[in-house]
């Protein structure tokens, strides 16, 4: 029999407990509130989502399924890598409302599920289809062959709300579609949900990235909590980036589906153009674009991600950008600084800078820095240092230093960093005081590493 990998919503009792427990009209808002909560919630309450049958039960209980909920809340969070506070706070509401796929982060799939035939037959109405079998084949002995009319491994369709697979859809936003694992029947097929605005560029919803990740799970692959990979459950699909497989899809799906026997033609092409890797924070060469403060975090920028360091983070995890500002920041950044009297974030790269005032972005964004009195040479910004007392903000382009001001006495040290390295610089004696490995920044830890380090 085949095994789903998505709960049915009826079967959710702990929402409908939580719900429950602010029974009376006087908590009507309440439970207004919490209602689309608990639908995001239901990827999360896997393991309790067939204790509870009774209406009534007892002190022991109540405080037995508020602890398995919020356990499950803080697995989820940890897998965002976000605060596992177990608590609704504002940037995990943030999360939950983000449009994702359908299927579970946190379940268990129970051992490895695969196909054993090596060619898979698939019926689907878009061409835009065969490019996203592509991705997977270009790395794995596999064949995908499309069939018009006959019976198929693996079916694609366009429903709406309820179709009848005991997983429906919730119209525009949220879930985009869901897979089922590799089996007889239902199992590989993938569903679409037609109210959503699909599109093949970077209006609406893009239909080949998703289709690449409900086709990996079609394969037998889980949700990753790497930020870059397309098996990441969160819709991340970015304007002007190409869309391919990241390092960890492929490593996991060759796990499943083993290697091409490399000839020497085939290791030339994958040696010029290899998987793109999330940055690992343990990677002895690792290197910042940008690194701010931001009220109490400090941010560090690389490529299309970053880390986010808070005093109440068990760890420093890994982020993408567009996680915190949706299509707004780009990836590649030269420079960014915080001015908290103004309550503003400025994001430089190139020739240009964005500004967010209050994390909104301001109207007049972007804007050539030309607009900040720097002459028509300089074309771009390698850092910027704000200085809170003293009201003033010192750039660095090459082997210059723009409107420097000597910092204040609370402000005794400056942390520089250039490579892999991190200097720390006393205003007061004018000197570095000490260097080390940005590494040491970010905590890291290699066994809690989950981004592989392997060099092909």
């Amino acid at each position: 029999m085949h095994t789903r990998t998505i709960l049915k919503l009826k079967d959710l009792s702990v929402c409908g407990q939580l719900l429950a427990s602010f029974d009376g009209p006087e908590n009507i808002i309440i439970k207004s509130c919490l209602l689309p909560i608990c639908c995001a919630l239901f990827f999360y309450c896997v393991a309790y989502s067939n204790s509870y049958h009774s209406h009534y039960r007892d002190k022991d209980e109540d405080a037995d399924w508020k602890t398995g909920l919020c356990d499950k809340l803080q697995s989820m969070q940890r897998f965002f890598g976000l605060h596992p506070s177990g608590e609704l706070d504002k940037e995990t509401l943030a999360v939950m409302k983000r449009p994702r796929c359908g299927l579970s982060d946190v379940e268990q799939f129970g051992g490895t599920i695969r196909w054993k035939k090596r060619t898979l037959s698939y019926r689907s109405i878009h061409k835009v289809f065969r490019e996203a079998w592509k991705l997977w084949s270009s790395v794995v002995p596999m064949k995908f062959r499309k069939r018009s009319r006959k019976e198929a491994d693996i079916l694609t369709a366009s429903f709406v709300a309820d179709h009848e697979d005991g997983t429906p859809f919730d119209g525009k936003g949220g879930i985009l579609a869901h897979a089922f694992l590799p089996g007889s029947g239902i199992g590989g097929d993938v569903h679409f949900d037609a109210d959503e605005d699909w599109s093949f560029n970077s209006t609406g919803f893009n239909l080949f990235a998703v289709a690449a990740h409900e086709f990996g799970h079609a394969l037998g692959l889980p949700h990753s909590s790497d930020p870059g990979a397309i098996m990441y459950p969160s819709y991340n699909f970015a304007p002007n980036y190409e869309l391919q497989l990241s390092f960890r899809d492929v490593k996991d799906v060759q796990n499943l589906y083993g290697e091409f026997s490399i000839s020497a033609n085939f290791a030339s092409l994958f040696s010029k153009k290899p998987p793109p890797r999330t940055p690992d924070k343990c990677d002895p060469d690792l290197s910042f674009d940008a690194v701010t403060e931001l009220q109490q975090e400090v941010l560090f920028f690389k490529d299309r991600f970053m880390w986010r360091k808070h005093p109440q983070f068990d760890e420093t995890a890994i982020t993408l950008i567009s996680s915190l500002w949706p299509d707004i920041i780009p990836p590649f950044l030269d420079a960014v600084y915080e001015n908290v009297d103004g309550n503003v974030i400025v994001f430089f790269k190139g020739h240009q800078y964005w500004t967010l005032r209050q994390l909104k972005l301001q109207e007049d964004s972007p804007r050539n820095i030309s607009h900040l009195g720097f002459p028509s040479r300089i074309k771009s910004i390698d850092a910027a240092l704000h200085f809170r007392i003293e009201r003033s903000t010192v750039f660095f382009t090459g082997h210059e230093c723009w409107r420097y001001v000597r910092p204040p006495a609370d402000c005794r040290f400056v942390h520089f960093f250039k490579g892999n390295i991190h200097y720390k610089y006393d205003s007061n004696s004018k000197r570095v005081v000490s260097t080390s490995p940005v590494n040491d920044l970010l905590e890291c830890e290699k066994h809690n590493n989950e981004i592989l380090t392997e060099r092909r």
